[in-house]
């Protein structure tokens, strides 16, 4: 009896061995299973979470201002009280059709665009395509055409101011003296304060332009600049054949975008009245569309027309947009 028990014993521990070894097994298949699970919804959701911060900053902050300043556009709304509106549907867009102001300042905000647009891209191409040969110090070239972008809007305006200042202390008016020409009121002329708020903008944005340009550049193939080279083609040749054909996608985009934001103008011209008015001079010759939204809103208390004039250049950047999109269609289709 003692050896049978004896021997029974040992078996029973032998049989629950195994029984633990294949919990254990299955316990690491549990945790296998719960880690590639979460690899999976890691690999799956990540990416959504990584950039749901800018979809809830672009609701919060882009869509929503949206669609409200397009609900405001369609009443009868004062600043004093935001939240009593009136209906009256279209009413505030068909009195922009009748409004003097908004033409002089659609006018104003289309040439003071071209002011600053052509030059700013002709030079910026220009630039780029100096930059793009070995120079010595080139890296500091670079950095130093990109000062002006990133220097505030306010301390630029304000030295621009003084640059045209009316009086015989301003440099500009005393240069003309040197010149032998009488000094310019720059401020209160039509053409002369557009092109005063012009040469802010190409000041500021002529080096971002260029070093956009310069980059589509490095991108063309060598391998076309030789065989220009041994069709004994110069180096204008090579830039009018070459190079401009490569960038027009390039050029295309940098028109687009300057467009849109001389459409958008408003820190330039508000602060080169010194005043800080919104009237865009004494006579409006510099309002743009910007300045008249604010002079709307914030001035006459009219939210819901500056809501209009707010649409109104809404629907203009869209035009540009499907502009560029036939052109760059266009483009594609003959390339």
């Amino acid at each position: 009896m003692t050896s049978d028990a004896g021997t029974a014993a040992p078996s029973q521990e032998e049989g629950a061995a195994p029984r633990d070894g294949s919990a254990e097994r299955s316990a690491d298949e549990r945790r296998r299973a719960r880690r590639s699970r979460r690899y999976r919804w890691d690999v799956k959701w990540s990416p959504y979470a990584f950039i749901a911060p800018f979809f809830l900053f672009f609701l919060a902050f882009g869509l929503f201002p949206l669609l409200y300043t397009g609900w405001a556009s369609l009443h009868r709304v004062e600043l004093g009280a935001p939240t009593d509106m009136e209906w009256v549907g279209l009413r505030n867009f068909s009195r922009l059709l009748d409004d003097e102001f908004f033409w002089n300042a659609l006018r104003n905000t289309f040439t003071i665009g071209l002011l600053s647009t052509v030059p700013q891209l002709l030079m910026a191409l220009g630039l780029a395509h100096l930059l793009n040969y070995r120079l010595r110090g080139s890296m500091f070239f670079r950095v130093a055409i990109l000062t002006p972008y990133a220097t505030s809007v306010a301390a630029a305006t304000l030295v621009f101011v003084l640059m045209f200042s009316r009086t015989d202390h301003g440099m500009i008016n005393w240069g003309l003296g040197l010149a032998g020409i009488d000094a310019v009121d720059w401020q209160n002329g039509d053409w002369t304060a557009q092109f005063a708020v012009s040469s802010i903008v190409i000041w500021r944005w002529t080096g971002y332009n260029a070093l956009i340009y310069l980059a589509a550049m490095q991108a063309i193939p060598h391998d076309l600049y030789e065989s220009a080279a041994l069709d004994g083609a110069s180096r204008w040749q090579q830039f009018r054949h070459v190079t401009i054909p490569s960038l027009r996608p390039t050029i295309l985009f940098t028109c687009v975008v300057s467009t849109i934001g001389a459409t958008q103008l408003f820190g330039e011209p508000l602060l080169f009245s010194q005043g800080a008015s919104p009237t865009g001079g004494s006579d409006h010759q510099f309002q743009t569309l910007g300045l008249y939204l604010y002079e709307q809103g914030w001035f006459n208390q009219h939210l819901g027309r500056s809501s209009a004039i707010a649409w109104t250049m809404f629907l203009i950047l869209v035009l540009i947009g499907l502009v560029n999109w036939a052109i760059s269609r266009r483009i594609r289709k003959s390339a």
